[in-house]
């Protein structure tokens, strides 16, 4: 459990147990990845920092522990808006 209060491995469990993989990302103040789109449903979850996701023209902040689908060819974007570090879980829907 990190000290906002989100334990990775109770989240990366549920996710498998949902069919999701579970992986961490992290990224530096200001950084943008910009119009994404995959073919499987993402799920999406801020544990440090601020994060600022962008899906299908909604502006999202979403907050620390607050899990987000982000449907499968849905247009996405993802920015660090805050001033440290921000990490994020993030997982697919694993094919049958």
């Amino acid at each position: 459990m990190n000290k906002w209060g989100v334990d990775r491995n109770k989240v990366e469990e549920e996710w498998g147990a949902r069919g999701f993989s579970c992986g961490l990302w992290t990224d530096p103040p200001g950084r943008e990845w910009k119009d994404y789109v995959h073919n499987n449903d993402e799920l999406f979850m801020v544990v440090e920092g601020t994060v600022e996701l962008e899906l299908n023209g909604a502006v999202l902040r979403p907050g620390i522990g607050e899990e987000v689908l982000i449907p499968a060819l849905s247009l996405h974007s993802v920015k660090n808006a805050g001033s440290i570090t921000a990490k994020w879980l993030y997982g697919y829907k694993m094919s049958a």
